[in-house]
C-alpha cells in the first residue's frame, strides 16, 4: 500500500472534495456535463459518497467526493475500493495531507492466501500535494501494513518461530544486535512465568530480546505480547471467543511496527525491544488455576485463571527490561475484553504514570488521527487482586474494572523506569471502514511515534 502514493505524474484526475453545502458552487467551477452528470445522478454529496464522472467515451474525467474532515479524518480512505485503477489528484480537501494517508492506508489488501493474490494488478494511485512528506509517509505506511500483515496470518503458519523470525528480519535490515532465549533456558535464565504459559504447546516459547541505536541516546524499551494463539489454557474459551485468536500477538505485532518506524527514521534513542513469544496451550503439563507461579521480580503470582496468560508474560518481560532503569518503557497487549467494553475497537485505551507524557500522546493521537485514551491508574483497586496465599492474584474477583486491576498488576514489575505507559489494544477492525480494512490493524504506534518524535527531537 506504500506505492499508493506518487510524487507526481504526467497526467491525472482530479477528486474534488463537495458537501451538501459546497456541492453547487463546485459544479459551478466545473464543465456543465459534470453538473448534468450529478444530477441524473441524483448525487447530494454525502459523507464518504463517490461519482464518478465519464467522459463521452466512457472514461473517467473527474471524481466527486463526499468530505467532512472533522468528523471523519479517515474519509478518504474509502476511495481505493470505489475508483477503477488509474492516477489520481485532489482538488479542494480541507486536510489533504490527512486524506493522502488515509487514501494510502485504504488501499491495503490481505491476499496471501488467495489463489489470484493480485500482486501485479493496476490499482489506484493519489499524487500527493506539494510539501507532503512523502519518505516520512512511506516509512509509517511500511510499518502499518508489517502489522497488518503479521496479526492477519493464521497462527497454523505464525507461531513463536516464525514470530521470532519476522523480529529478526526487521532487527537485521536495521543493524540491531538480536538474541532469542528459547524453551527450557527460559527457566535457567529466571523468566518463569513466561515460561509456565508456553510450556504446553509443541511449539517452543521464547523470549526475543533485540537492541539498536547509541547507548549514550535515552534508552526506551518496548515490549510486545506475543501470544501467537490462545485457547484459554484450562479455563478453555468458548469457540466463539478462540476463533480470533490469531490476533493475540497483536501487542507484538504492534510493537515491531512501532521499532520499524524508530529505526527507519533513525530517531536517537537507544532502543530496546522485548517480544515474549509463546502459545497458550492444552496438555498435562499446562499451568493450572490455583497454582502459584514465582516471577523474575520475585513477587510470587497466585493463578486465578490460565485464559488471563498475556498478563503473566508481560509482567516477566517488564521486569527485565526495568532492570535497565530505562527513560522509557511502554508495553502494548491485546489484554483485557473489559478494555474492549469500555471504549469498542477503534480507540485504544493507555495507563501511564506521567501525566506530561499522557499529555503529549493525546495531543499527537488527535493530530495524527489515531485515538487513544487515557485510563486512570486508580490505587484503591490495588486490593481487588489480593490473594490470602501469595503475593498477587493476577485477576481481580467480582468481574470490576478489569483494564485497571491489570494495568495495576502490571505496575508491581516497573519500578526504576523513569516513565511507563502500558497500552491495551485491539488490533483488528471488526469491519471494513475507511483507511482501516477489516483484519488486523495498527493501533496507536502512529500517536506514539510522533510523541517520541517530540519528546526526543525537539
Amino acid at each position: 500500500m506504500f506505492d499508493s502514493l506518487v510524487a507526481s505524474a504526467e497526467t491525472s484526475v482530479a477528486i474534488h472534495a463537495v458537501n451538501a453545502d459546497t456541492l453547487e458552487s463546485v459544479l459551478a467551477h466545473l464543465p456543465p456535463e459534470a453538473g448534468r452528470w450529478a444530477k441524473a445522478n441524483g448525487y447530494e454529496g454525502s459523507l464518504g459518497s463517490v461519482l464518478i464522472v465519464p467522459d463521452s467515451e466512457g472514461g473517467v474525467v473527474r471524481i466527486l467526493f463526499g468530505e467532512a474532515a472533522e468528523s471523519a479524518p479517515h474519509g478518504a480512505g474509502g476511495l481505493p475500493g470505489a475508483l477503477p485503477a488509474g492516477t489520481y489528484r485532489l482538488e479542494g480537501f480541507s486536510e489533504p495531507h490527512m486524506a493522502c494517508l488515509a487514501f494510502a492506508l485504504g488501499s491495503y489488501t490481505y491476499r496471501t492466501y488467495k489463489s489470484n493474490k493480485g500482486a501485479d494488478e493496476a490499482h489506484p494511485r493519489l499524487v500527493v500535494p506539494a510539501g507532503f512528506a512523502l519518505s516520512s509517509a512511506r516509512i509509517e505506511l511500511e510499518a502499518v501494513a508489517l502489522v497488518r500483515d503479521l496479526i492477519n496470518t493464521p497462527a497454523n503458519d505464525f507461531g513463536p518461530e516464525e514470530l521470532a523470525d519476522a523480529a529478526c528480519r526487521i532487527a537485521e535490515r536495521f543493524g540491531a544486535e538480536f538474541s532469542v532465549i528459547v524453551g527450557e533456558d527460559l527457566l535457567e535464565r529466571n523468566f518463569p512465568m513466561i515460561h509456565a504459559v508456553g510450556k504446553a504447546s509443541t511449539r517452543a516459547l521464547r523470549l526475543i530480546d533485540f537492541s539498536w541505536g547509541d547507548l549514550s541516546n535515552p534508552r526506551v524499551t518496548l515490549v510486545g505480547k506475543g501470544v501467537c494463539f490462545d485457547t484459554g489454557g484450562l479455563d478453555i474459551k468458548p469457540p466463539s471467543s478462540m476463533l480470533l485468536m490469531k490476533k493475540d500477538m497483536g501487542g507484538a505485532a504492534n510493537v515491531l511496527g512501532l521499532a520499524f518506524m524508530i529505526m527507519a527514521s533513525n530517531l536517537p534513542v537507544n532502543l530496546r525491544v522485548l517480544i515474549p513469544a509463546v502459545e497458550n496451550s492444552i496438555s498435562g503439563n499446562a499451568f493450572r488455576p490455583g497454582d502459584i507461579l514465582p516471577s523474575r521480580r520475585g513477587i510470587s503470582v497466585e493463578i486465578g485463571n490460565t485464559d488471563a496468560e498475556g498478563r503473566l508474560v508481560l509482567a516477566d518481560a517488564l521486569a527485565l527490561a526495568d532492570e535497565q532503569s530505562p527513560d522509557l518503557i511502554v508495553d502494548m497487549a491485546t489484554l483485557t475484553g473489559a478494555a474492549r467494553i469500555a471504549l469498542g475497537p477503534e480507540v485504544m485505551r493507555f495507563y501511564t504514570d506521567s501525566d506530561a507524557f499522557a499529555g503529549a500522546l493525546a495531543e499527537e493521537a488527535e493530530t495524527v488521527a489515531d485515538p487513544l485514551w487515557r485510563m486512570p491508574l486508580w490505587k484503591p483497586y490495588s486490593k481487588m487482586p489480593d490473594s490470602k496465599v501469595a503475593d498477587i492474584n493476577h485477576i481481580s474477583t467480582g468481574g470490576f474494572a478489569g483494564s485497571i486491576t491489570t494495568a495495576l498488576f502490571l505496575s508491581r514489575f516497573v519500578e526504576n523506569a523513569e516513565t511507563w505507559a502500558h497500552f491495551d489494544i485491539f488490533g483488528w477492525n471488526p469491519s471494513t471502514r475507511p483507511g482501516h480494512p477489516e483484519g488486523g490493524e495498527a493501533q496507536a504506534i502512529r500517536a506514539f511515534f510522533a510523541a517520541l518524535k517530540k519528546r526526543y527531537t525537539a
